[in-house]
């Protein structure tokens, strides 16, 4: 199983202060080589147009991360594709795939916040058409260097070579999703890799909805082992699952009570509740090395077998140095428990009817 980290470049800490911009960069940057050097498989970049995050231009933060890193993979999380022109989303990220030697993924969605409807000048009734559109847009030209298309939203495209191309043969693009059933079943007909964001409630609960995406891949005549599986959620490793509870609600506290929650119309966040996620059933990966690598692994059986986690640990204000220490001990303890027992992936059609 792969595992990474996603960071929303968050410019705020625990001591509730408000990092500088050039420090939070700069401490970010410093995360990802980080991460490359304890082994850890990927390390993805959001995409948000707010003053908490400093993540509105994904990908020129991952080609400096590439000339910082060797190994790792580097990723969007996501990429806001109904805001963009997917020419210059190729463009961009093949650029990424040259920088760092063929490690350029992307994960694209529609985005959970709408800030990038008005300031792109978009018609928030468009949310879902605009998706579809530019993700069919994205894909020709993923797959074939002469694209010819015609669309609502863009002009047409008639034999039109797109440059650069990437190292890798056919850039990795996964398709991320919330809870909608219909984004399953489009990822599953499309054939694409599929990264759920679960950001609340119990894991078990979206077993249905991944069936249903596994069930439509092979509906449309694409294998099992085509039809990959990753999870992203809040996570933050420490030594003891005390601390690790203690130092992650401190920060997640004051940023669930801030703007973000109040743009989604979340009630106010409580210890109880956070303990609850943290707990057994909970989507939080939150503890000791030990209870996160078993919490991964029931993770993976309650979805039907995953091949990637992604600990989104930033936005819950923690310190620069509690970062380091906790991708630390995702790299060195929590990775060799999981993969010491793991098997993933390995489904038949008959998964689908247990």
């Amino acid at each position: 199983m792969e595992i990474g980290i996603d960071s929303f470049a968050a410019q705020f800490d625990d001591t509730n202060a408000n990092v500088s911009g050039e420090d939070a960069m700069s401490q970010l940057l410093d995360r990802i080589e980080h991460a490359d050097k304890m082994g850890l498989d990927t390390f993805g970049i959001g995409e948000h147009h707010r003053k908490e995050f400093l993540d509105s231009a994904p990908v020129v933060i991952l080609a400096a991360a590439a000339a910082r890193t060797k190994r790792i993979r580097l990723t969007s999380a996501v990429t806001v594709l109904s805001a963009a022109d997917p020419v210059r989303v190729f463009q961009n990220f093949a650029t990424l795939d040259l920088l760092s030697k063929g490690r350029a993924e992307m994960v694209v969605g529609r985005g959970s916040f709408i800030e990038a409807f008005p300031l792109f000048g978009l018609n928030l009734q468009d949310y879902d058409a605009l998706f579809a559109e530019k993700l069919e847009l994205l894909l020709k030209i993923r797959d074939s260097e002469f694209v010819t298309w015609s669309g609502k939203f863009r002009p047409a495209l008639h034999h039109q070579a797109v440059y650069p191309r990437p190292v890798q043969q056919r850039l990795p693009i996964w398709l991320g999703v919330g809870g909608t059933p219909s984004s399953f079943i489009r990822a599953g007909v499309l054939g694409l890799p599929l990264m759920v964001a679960i950001i609340g409630g119990e894991t078990h609960r979206f077993r249905p909805l991944v069936d249903l995406y596994r069930q439509a891949g092979l509906d449309a005549g694409h294998k099992m082992d085509q039809l990959t599986v990753g999870m992203h959620a809040f996570g933050y490793v420490a030594e003891t699952t005390q601390q690790a509870a203690d130092e992650m609600w401190a920060g997640y506290a004051v940023a669930m009570s801030g703007s973000v929650a109040k743009d989604r119309g979340m009630p106010p966040v409580t210890r109880s509740h956070f303990d609850l996620q943290s707990g057994k059933l909970g989507a939080f990966l939150v503890g000791n090395p030990e209870t996160v690598a078993e919490k991964i692994k029931r993770h993976s059986e309650a979805l039907g077998g995953v091949s990637r986690v992604s600990f989104q640990m930033d936005t819950a204000n923690l310190q620069h140095d509690k970062l380091m220490k906790s991708i630390e001990l995702i790299g060195k303890r929590v990775m060799p428990l999981v993969n010491e027992k793991s098997e993933v992936n390995k489904l038949t059609p008959e998964v689908l009817n247990d």
